[in-house]
């Protein structure tokens, strides 16, 4: 039998992740309308610091057990996830991703988008950002009610092998709320009914990634940042998602 998910949140840690959640929300929104081309990552990365603390939340990056050297993780081009804020300036047409984890009354929340800077993306990597996107939320669509980790993976897995994308495998979703990465695994790959059953109380950061050649990745000296070993652009989309009698919650979303 898989293994079962225990440790469900409380009404009042739930509620606690609904409002930071909807925090990560605005300041994602804030971020948006911030890019531009000509910023430097580090400045991007000192506009989230300051925008986390007027919204009274806290930079779990930063906290010993990540001690990540920067409160947002800024993603370009080729850069799959975890790049360390650098004087690197954006240049118009880069694609670049953010993923930042926020706590909250003690409750984290996780979420990432990928964008274009001051541009609208066109060809494949308007594929690219539209197909990895669409494949989050039918990881999300697949959640009915209690549901097995692999029923959310083969949803994601399916648009991602239509779209013809490379599907990142070593780097998964997870377990969130109480700490930022919790059980269980949630790949971006699967078949249905196997893994993990997740249950109402349950809360899970879903994020597949994607690229637009090969699903080689490596990792930089830095200790942190993914890149494809081809060069090929990629993009990263998440939500942190309750699970509810009935399906899902989404918790990152402005309101």
């Amino acid at each position: 039998m898989p293994e079962l998910v225990t440790g469900q949140k409380t009404p009042v840690q739930i509620e606690a992740m609904r409002q930071g959640g909807r925090i990560l929300a605005r300041i994602f929104a804030d971020l948006r309308d911030y890019v531009h081309a000509g910023l430097s990552e580090k400045e991007i990365d000192a506009f989230v610091s300051q925008k986390i603390a007027d919204y009274g939340a806290s930079a779990t990056y930063l906290t010993e057990d990540v001690n990540f050297p920067g409160v947002i993780c800024i993603s370009v081009n080729e850069e799959i996830v975890h790049g360390i804020p650098t004087n690197y300036v954006l240049q118009k047409g880069d694609i670049v991703s953010f993923d930042l984890v926020i706590t909250y009354k003690e409750m984290e929340t996780d979420s990432a988008f990928t964008m274009m800077v001051d541009e609208q993306p066109t060809g494949a990597a308007k594929h690219l950002l539209a197909a990895t996107e669409r494949s989050l939320y039918a990881g999300i669509d697949a959640i009915k009610g209690p549901v097995y980790t692999g029923d959310i993976s083969a949803a994601i897995e399916a648009v991602l092998r239509a779209s013809k994308l490379g599907i990142i495998r070593e780097l998964v979703g997870h377990g969130v709320g109480l700490s930022m990465h919790m059980p269980p695994d949630i790949p971006n790959y699967g078949r249905k009914g196997t893994g993990v059953l997740l249950k109402p109380g349950d809360t899970i950061a879903i994020e597949p990634m994607a690229t637009l050649g090969g699903e080689a990745i490596a990792q930089l000296d830095d200790g942190w940042t993914y890149v494809t070993r081809d060069g090929s652009l990629a993009a990263h989309f998440e939500h942190t998602v309750l699970i509810t009698e009935n399906g899902a919650e989404i918790l990152t979303l402005a309101v």
